[in-house]
């Protein structure tokens, strides 16, 4: 058993907190959430009254929080000077690659081990316990966070030195957003030119246009493994985290002169369908958007 504080109980680390108790560790739970923190009691963590109080006596802390500016906020004022040298840090959070490198750097400089560790699978991987974490930081940080990860998920990669797991979460998730655009525009056009849209899937999930975002996560409804487009398009990865993504990659896309002209594109459409009824929707919901100009 561990004793791990675990700071931000949103909707995926409320599912990410309870998993770490489930598997038996000692879980220190702070949100500002009132509600998010009694939901985390019930689910087998114990209540902080701050996010400074979780720290002390932690073997390890786990933060899952909206934006570097909190990640980095949270770290200097309620870590650093709370928790004890060698505590493991573990960022969750995912957030731009200089903000995460800057705190990781500090966080050695005072004495501490840390990794970034952002999640792919959404919320009902996080609660399910089957996260996807592709983790940045030195060995010894990685070999002490592993087996604290695999509590909440199913595959734990090392993608390099700090920062190195937020360059591959933005960098997927750039990809995901546009190949999504690519797969509802497709099936609008299998529509409108009369195909079958079950028989189009059957063909093209066995053909060479087959993608993730078509075979496990359709934007059709009825059509495939069951996904948020069975559900009204609620639930699931939300549109304005999928903007914060790609906005995360246009950015450092810029800070190294890469070239992403459809992850540019992706961003723009995403903008749009978020500004017009898609704040509340899973990204897959894209697809009325691109068909009708509106989320539907």
């Amino acid at each position: 058993m561990t004793t791990i504080a675990f700071i931000g109980l949103g909707n995926m680390g409320g599912g990410m907190a309870a998993n770490l108790a489930k598997a038996g560790h000692d879980v220190a739970a702070f949100d500002i959430s009132q509600a998010a923190l009694e939901t985390a009691v019930g689910n087998g963590c114990r209540a902080a009254e701050s996010g400074a109080d979780a720290v002390k006596g932690a073997e390890a802390v786990v933060t899952m929080l909206p934006a570097g500016k909190h990640v980095k906020a949270v770290y200097t004022d309620d870590v650093f000077d709370n928790a004890e040298p060698g505590t493991l840090l573990l960022d969750c959070s995912t957030i731009d690659v200089d903000t995460a490198r800057e705190v990781a750097e500090e966080a050695g400089t005072k004495g501490f081990l840390m990794v970034d560790a952002p999640v792919s699978g959404g919320i009902a991987a996080a609660n399910g316990g089957t996260l996807t974490f592709m983790v940045g930081g030195p060995d010894n940080a990685f070999a002490r966070a592993e087996p604290i990860l695999e509590a909440m998920g199913k595959a734990v990669i090392h993608a390099g030195e700090s920062g190195a797991g937020q360059a591959a979460k933005i960098c997927n998730n750039m990809l995901l957003g546009a190949t999504m655009i690519a797969t509802c525009e497709t099936f609008n056009l299998a529509r409108r030119l009369g195909l079958d849209l079950q028989t189009f899937y059957d063909i093209s999930s066995k053909a060479s246009g087959q993608s993730w975002s078509m075979t496990s996560y359709c934007p059709v409804p009825g059509i495939g493994p069951q996904s948020p487009a069975d559900n009204d398009y609620e639930g699931g990865f939300a549109a304005p985290l999928m903007l914060k993504d790609l906005k995360l990659a246009m950015e450092a896309a810029d800070s190294v002169d890469a070239r992403t002209p459809m992850g540019a594109k992706a961003r723009a459409l995403y903008e749009q369908y978020v500004a017009h009824g898609g704040d509340k929707k899973d990204f897959s919901g894209i697809i009325a958007f691109l068909e009708h100009g509106e989320s539907r």
